[in-house]
């Protein structure tokens, strides 16, 4: 089959050989990154942050973010050189940009080759001084090759284009608005799922979230050098340790109702305090009540009966008085959708994932052009001072109203309600970047000072960090509505909480685990509507999404309203395995992402029950009981 060839990325700082990791081997920082064996006789390596083996991506956007996996100080496009020969021609080689999916042409000469399998059968792969020598080797021919390329008038790295910026939701054209409308359910079964994946809503949803995460990274003055992972990464004992002094670092935190000068900003935080107070007028019921108080039915009510006259007020209704109001109608559903269903007396990541899109809409239409565009200062109004004051309003909701989770997993979800202040949070802690550049998110370290990630289980530094961070103040409010030990009742935040690479490492993942638990799944985004802002349309520029287990296992709207939906088999393994353990579209522990870090503390751990409906009472169609199996707490009683 003739030679492998071996990409080399200047910028790498770890070797991972199949699932064996080996940090910092520096033969002048000029590195390897070995991703994966596919076969005993074949090796792929895959360096640097552009490159996507189409095969490994059924998605975009911030799923490619986690694919990718070279991230150093200077990580970009100049670092990559091109691959001839490539041994699987059915597979398509493309260079694309993490974030924004562009493609972009290969460079122009190979920087060295080598006969990869004769050197990979040599070596005894788990010995770390065997793998840095063939490292070193290969520097060697690196420098070699780069110094024939430079001789003969190649163009050097330094010489290549910079990275281009990092992409933004884009604004529609005022002088040529869309034909607004107001957005239907179009997800009606399992296999429509796919079909969203590959539509301009998902990409959208994705570059907004992705762009409203890097807004919260913390920065570094633009004539600081670079960052490095070891100049601000946590270790593996949770302390900051760094080997030269770093630049002091701006971070973002929450500062509960502090005054903002931006008038959009300070139009939405009237909006959801009207809303909030609506509370007042819908008292709960006080009688006998498991599944949620029915006077939530009545606020809700109150709240769609005065949508219409909260939407004209202010600057909010000038920005909506579009078309003839038909922007507002169409604005207006993802509010509604954003407060919990009245019908199932529930809240969760579909709700959560309506307010995000309303407040995509409102940039859509250029609502917040009235803020500061530079290095992500508008963004983080938007974050800080929307919605967290949202976050804060739906959990009076669920306090005052006893909402249940929609679409949770139970014991085993991250999060009964909400996952957008675990990836902001996290992003708040991330190591620095150099303000107002294109240095992509860091994917591990964090911040001097930052709290260790193992802290989510001190209630002392939750209750002082929530005030200030998102996530810790998720987690707060965790331990203001559960008793018990936290790794009984949150086992996969416990789990989380056990990484040592930082809270990039962890940021990363809960882009991914956002985009497989929340915008991939059935239970969740069914219900979410479309229109003309987060259109239905497809993507021209999105690959077809590939079957999976998790697609194969989606509910279908028939079996489900026929009461004969078919239980997919049984694992084949042994003990209590996860409610969706059959279900999901997350990658074994090995793969990039939110690996166990944790083990069980000690002590037996009782399995789970599947809650029925009472006899007589068959589940909604429409309804998440109808599609998911609800996962009884170990500790749970009946009422």
């Amino acid at each position: 089959m003739g030679p492998r060839y071996v990409w080399v990325n200047f910028d790498v700082d770890i070797i991972s050989i199949g699932k064996t990791a080996f940090a910092r081997l520096e033969p002048e920082r000029q590195l390897i990154r070995w991703l994966r064996f596919e076969r005993a006789d074949l090796a792929k390596f895959f360096v640097g942050d552009y490159l996507r083996l189409e095969r490994f991506d059924s998605l975009r956007g911030m799923q490619v973010v986690d694919e990718f996996m070279g991230n150093g100080p200077t990580g970009h496009w100049r670092s990559l050189w091109d691959i001839l020969n490539w041994p699987c021609p059915r597979e398509k080689i493309t260079f694309i940009h993490p974030h924004t999916g562009e493609e972009r042409p290969p460079p122009t000469f190979i920087l060295f080759s080598v006969p990869v399998t004769d050197q990979l059968r040599s070596l005894e792969i788990n010995d770390a001084h065997s793998i840095e020598a063939f490292a070193a080797s290969l520097t060697d021919a690196a420098r070699n090759q780069t110094t024939m390329a430079s001789a003969a008038g190649a163009t050097p790295p330094s010489a290549s284009p910079s990275p281009l910026p990092l992409p933004t939701l884009q604004r529609i054209d005022a002088s040529a608005p869309p034909a607004f409308v107001k957005p239907v359910k179009r997800i009606n079964e399992g296999p429509d799922v796919a079909r969203f994946l590959a539509s301009l809503a998902y990409r959208d949803i994705g570059v907004f979230i992705l762009q409203l995460n890097r807004a919260l990274c913390p920065r570094l003055p633009e004539d600081a050098p670079a960052p490095t992972s070891s100049s601000s990464s946590t270790s593996a004992a949770g302390t900051s340790t760094s080997t030269s002094r770093p630049a002091a670092a701006r971070v973002f935190p929450l500062v509960p109702d502090s005054p903002t000068s931006v008038p959009s900003i300070r139009a939405l935080q009237t909006l959801l305090a009207d809303i909030n107070a609506l509370v007042a007028q819908a008292p709960p019921d006080p009688g006998p009540r498991r599944f949620g108080n029915v006077s939530f039915r009545t606020w809700h009510a109150l709240v769609e009966e005065r949508l219409d006259g909260l939407l004209r007020a202010g600057l909010l209704g000038e920005a909506l008085d579009v078309s003839g109001g038909a922007a507002r109608d169409e604005v207006g559903s993802y509010l509604l959708g954003a407060f919990g269903s009245p019908q199932r007396l529930d809240y969760g990541t579909g709700h959560e994932l309506s307010f995000v899109a309303f407040v995509g809409c409102l940039w859509k239409l250029g609502f917040f052009q009235d803020g500061n565009s530079e290095d992500g200062a508008i963004e983080r109004e938007i974050v800080l001072n929307v919605i967290e004051p949202y976050l804060r309003v739906v959990r009076k909701l669920i306090l005052t109203y006893n909402l249940e989770p929609a679409g949770s997993h139970g014991v085993w979800g991250l999060d009964d309600h909400a996952f957008v202040p675990y990836i902001f949070g996290s992003a708040q802690l991330t190591r620095p970047v150099r303000a107002s550049s294109a240095d992509p998110m860091p994917l591990e370290g964090s911040v001097p000072g930052a709290p260790k990630p193992s802290d989510v289980t001190n209630r002392a530094v939750v209750d002082d960090q929530r005030r200030s961070n998102m996530y810790f103040s998720a987690v707060g409010f965790i331990n203001d509505v559960k008793t018990g030990p936290f790794w009984e009742h949150s086992p996969i935040l416990f789990d989380v909480s056990g990484i040592r690479d930082g809270w990039g490492k962890i940021n990363k993942g809960m882009i991914k685990m956002f985009n497989a638990e929340v915008l991939s799944k059935f239970p969740v985004v069914q219900h979410f509507p479309f229109g003309s802002l987060f259109s239905w349309d497809l993507d021209p520029d999105a690959a077809a999404p590939q079957q999976s287990v998790h697609m194969a296992n989606q509910p279908m709207a028939s079996a489900a309203a026929s009461g004969n939906a078919p239980m997919p088999p049984p694992p084949p393994t042994t003990g209590t395995a996860a409610p969706w353990a059959q279900a999901t579209r997350m990658p074994p522990a090995s793969a990039p992402g939110i690996p166990y870090t944790r083990t069980n503390p000690p002590g037996p751990r009782s399995g789970t029950l599947g809650m029925r409906p009472p006899p007589g009472n068959k589940p909604d169609p429409s309804s998440t009981a109808a599609q998911i199996t609800v996962t009884k707490a170990p500790w749970a009683r009946d009422a």
